[in-house]
């Protein structure tokens, strides 16, 4: 079959162009020699690239058309994505072999990411929702030769280079949570069960913005260790400067601590008995009458009274020469938490270490009770909304990488219900189904700028 002009002055020498569904493909040959047919056969070695009529040839693992120039997006429809999360997301290095390659990489996210938004668990879900949304898929990329099947998805994010995939998420994830406001971060690490394989369960150390609800990183904890190798590397991967960083009793570490402080932000730990001799030095000095600056708050509901004193005590270089390893503690701190429910009345003392110098109690308070939120707000959101526990994804990279995709959709979630009215009083499971159904109110989730924001424009112009 002969071949346009146009294809012709891009080929060099020792390759072949080939036709797929009017797409020319230009791969390197070489020949070698056949003992059994005693004569040389063509071997291919792999594409070159693709001859576009407009833009030439276009190497392979280039996109097909260019760069995208900063502020910009891919999508169709022109209306900017808030986070720019395809555009960011589709510089992934694709993994898979470049010959008879028919899905770019960003139609396989798009269609991952809105499934997952829309209540996919697995990958199967992914191509059943790409079938069922092809038409509503096609307003933003082309998806020429239609949806991945759920093995070319399966196939992908195994294989897919985690350490980039997680370094371009804290990337776009820097841009929601400046936008959002973030000042405490709680840490913590959380469970899949069932991902249980030869290389072990999932175990996945989070950062979570409390006051923005935004998953700013994550890092995966060795089979072979656990959370205090892993929290270190977490903390690298977003900026810690200027906020407080919330851990429990497993992060209650001097290491982990001078990291924090290193890095221009404060930190508050929980102590319990892993470090039962700074927690018995701390109870005994601040039950012993010391001078302590003092706050207290109330919270109602749910049929309880919870009733929080928190107790603060800069008086440390005492505990700073017992404790050498300890040199930026600037404070410690008591809470005495009482709650009430109907006739039963349960007491609780709990305490902490803090870099934070001179520190108000109401902001201690508020703090430690942030920190729950990573229990209440993401981990229990994972379980109940997405079904984290339950998922069976296990092989390769993809645990992780779905891990990744759900925090993602959550994100995504979250920030859509702070922002649009629609969502306000919607739990997030809630806001999933709508997306399901309703392409405007998915439209509106993912896109710059709301329906309700149009319609308050136009009528501003036209007044």
């Amino acid at each position: 079959m002969a071949l346009p002009d146009w294809v012709l002055k891009h080929k060099v020498p020792n390759s072949e162009i080939r036709n797929f569904n009017g797409k020319y493909r230009m791969y390197a040959i070489t020949s070698k020699w056949c003992p059994e047919k005693k004569r040389t056969k063509k071997v291919t070695l792999g594409q070159i690239g693709i001859i576009d009529k407009e833009l030439g040839l276009i190497p392979t693992g280039m996109s097909r058309k260019g760069k995208v120039p900063e502020g910009e997006t891919k999508l169709k429809n022109n209306a900017l994505l808030e986070t720019n999360f395809l555009d960011r997301f589709e510089s992934i290095e694709d993994p898979r072999a470049q010959k008879n390659l028919i899905y770019p990489v960003s139609e396989i996210f798009l269609v991952t990411l809105l499934s997952i938004i829309c209540g996919a668990e697995g990958w199967q879900d992914v191509e059943n929702y790409g079938k069922s949304k092809i038409a509503y898929l096609r307003n933003y990329l082309p998806f020429e030769n239609g949806v991945p099947s759920d093995d070319t998805v399966r196939r992908f994010f195994r294989s897919v280079d985690l350490g980039h995939f997680k370094d371009i998420f804290s990337k776009w994830v820097n841009y929601v949570a400046k936008t959002a406001g973030a000042k405490v971060i709680a840490i913590d690490c959380k469970s899949s069960r069932r991902t249980n394989s030869e290389e072990g369960m999932l175990y996945m150390v989070s950062a979570f913005a409390t006051e923005a609800r935004v998953v700013l990183a994550q890092e995966k904890v060795s089979n072979k260790s656990n959370e205090i190798t892993a929290i270190p590397l977490l903390l690298d991967l977003f900026d810690v400067k200027g906020h407080i960083i919330t851990i429990d009793a497993m992060g209650c570490q001097y290491k982990i601590a001078n990291k924090i402080v290193s890095k221009e932000g404060e930190y508050i730990f929980s102590l319990k008995g892993n470090q039962c001799l700074l927690l018995e030095d701390v109870k005994l000095f601040l039950s012993s009458g010391a001078k302590t600056k003092k706050a207290t708050d109330y919270d109602k509901g749910h049929g309880r009274l919870e009733t929080r004193t928190c107790y603060v005590s800069t008086d440390v270089e005492w505990f700073k020469k017992n404790n050498e390893n300890w040199d930026s503690i600037n404070s410690i701190i008591r809470i005495d938490s009482t709650r009430e429910i109907k006739d039963k009345t349960t007491n609780e003392t709990r305490y902490y270490i803090s870099s934070i110098k001179d520190p108000d109690p109401k902001i201690i308070l508020k703090a430690v009770r942030d920190h729950w939120g990573i229990e209440n707000t993401l981990h229990w959101t994972l379980d109940m909304s997405f079904n984290e526990d339950y998922s069976r994804i296990r092989k390769g990279n993809a645990p992780e990488v779905m891990a990744i995709l759900r925090h993602i959709a959550l994100n995504i979630l979250q920030q859509g219900k702070l922002k649009q009215k629609r969502f306000n009083r919607q739990s997030i499971k809630g806001m999933r189904k709508i997306c399901s159904w309703d392409d405007d109110a998915l439209k509106d989730l993912i896109s710059k700028y709301t329906t309700e924001q149009k319609n308050e424009d136009s009528k501003r112009s036209k007044s």
